[in-house]
């Protein structure tokens, strides 16, 4: 299911409608991806729990066993040195 774009100024004034949503909520600043919300299905809060937490750890893990730690440090760098030059 594909994520809703939006700011973190629209996220926070839509707060309650999004947390009633059913799609996942990226939030995002000056167009870069900060994190997602994936809201819980209310009728499921309570049976939820435990066992849908540790299935959506496992769909993180597995995406996580892609990166190459490296790789993720090298394009960090590679963005912060682009960041700090624009500023300048």
């Amino acid at each position: 299911m594909p994520a809703i774009r939006v700011g973190v100024r629209e996220f926070r004034e839509q707060f309650s409608r999004y947390l009633e949503s059913k799609t996942p909520v990226a939030v995002t600043r000056r167009g870069e991806t900060l994190g997602v919300y994936v809201p819980t299905p209310r009728k499921q809060i309570e049976s939820a729990g435990l066992g849908e937490l540790r299935a959506a750890a496992d769909r993180l893990a597995a995406s996580l066993a892609k990166v190459d730690e490296e790789e993720l440090v090298a394009e960090f760098k590679q963005l912060r040195r682009r960041s700090k030059a624009a500023v300048r």
